[in-house]
């Protein structure tokens, strides 16, 4: 089975409207830029996006946004995206709002083949409406769905034509979690090599759970909030 693609735009190529897409990143750390932009050029609709952020006006999820391309946004930080608050309030955009942690587990139990998790977290909050609570050890959890999602795309550092995957830094965050839970993986890398180069040892993700892989290009490495002191003599 071939796995490697030459473009964003042939791989995701089938991604039409009404999908349940995952897209990786952490801030605005491993975020898959160039299928992105791919989507945004055809156009595909209705989407809802699983994500832990939902970028910023001009980057990532909220170059989606901007074209309308998003029907519901399942997300933990939504901040510094005006499009994103100016949709929420006016009631375009449906959004459902997720613990960072539940977030996470909930895509490791699609990946696992879970089809449930019991947390603690959100217990007694908004969060809490209209779901099962469970009582174990005299504490309460909440019952959370694993995730359903048509796609998950994905950005790594490197990747190999077998779908192996590395990723570096901050990008671990939810990029593995999410490579493991989609339908269908598609993975874009800085750097693509042949099978067998990469040190197994140093893999983050194995390549049986990848179906699609392409060198991405033109990374822009974004900093989301830039700190400085000024020096003193």
């Amino acid at each position: 089975m071939n796995k490697v693609y030459n473009h964003a735009v042939d791989a995701i190529a089938d991604i039409n409207d009404d999908a349940v897409i995952m897209l990786g990143g952490f801030g605005l750390c491993g975020i898959p830029e160039n299928s992105i932009a791919a989507l945004v050029k055809k156009g595909s609709k209705n989407l809802t996006c699983i994500s832990n952020n939902a970028g910023v006006d001009d980057f990532g999820i909220g170059l989606m946004l901007q074209k309308k391309q998003v029907k519901k946004m399942v997300s933990s930080y939504v901040g510094e995206n005006a499009e994103f608050e100016r949709q929420l309030l006016s009631g375009e955009l449906e959004v459902e709002l997720i613990p960072q942690g539940t977030l996470a587990t909930r895509c490791m139990a699609a990946g696992y083949g879970m089809p449930a998790i019991f947390t603690p977290a959100g217990v007694g909050t908004e969060v809490a409406e209209g779901k099962e609570i469970r009582i174990f050890n005299d504490k309460e959890y909440l019952l959370e769905y694993a995730f359903d999602a048509d796609f998950a795309i994905v950005k790594a550092w490197k990747g190999d034509t077998e779908g192996n995957l590395i990723f570096k830094d901050t990008a671990r965050n939810f990029n593995p979690l999410m490579a493991m839970a989609g339908k269908i993986t598609i993975a874009e890398v800085e750097e693509l090599v042949p099978a067998g180069e990469l040190d197994p040892n140093q893999i983050h993700t194995p390549g049986i759970y990848v179906h699609r892989i392409f060198q991405g290009k033109d990374y822009e490495k974004r900093i989301e909030q830039r700190t400085t002191k000024k020096l003193t003599d």
